[in-house]
């Protein structure tokens, strides 16, 4: 006897687009660095094998930002 497939609950395929269009980055930063903060970035990513810098910086932003608001969201008292 055959086994039955497991038929998971569709998602709509509009919504999926909808999700994939809000994740679209359009807007551009441009970060200088000094020469020996350059080298220490590109030491990192050798030393580590990260293949993209700017998702590399991309989340180090992101996660420094997302914790100090966090740390001070609006209080009542």
């Amino acid at each position: 006897m055959a086994k039955k497939k497991k038929t998971g609950v569709a998602v709509d395929p509009e919504y999926l687009r909808k999700q994939k269009a809000a994740l679209v980055r359009k807007n551009r930063q441009v970060l200088y660095f000094n020469d020996s903060e350059l080298a220490a970035i590109t030491a990192y990513c050798d030393k580590f094998k990260v293949r993209s810098k700017s998702s590399l910086l991309r989340e180090i932003v992101m996660e420094k930002i997302i914790s100090e608001l966090e740390d001070n969201h609006p209080t009542l008292f």
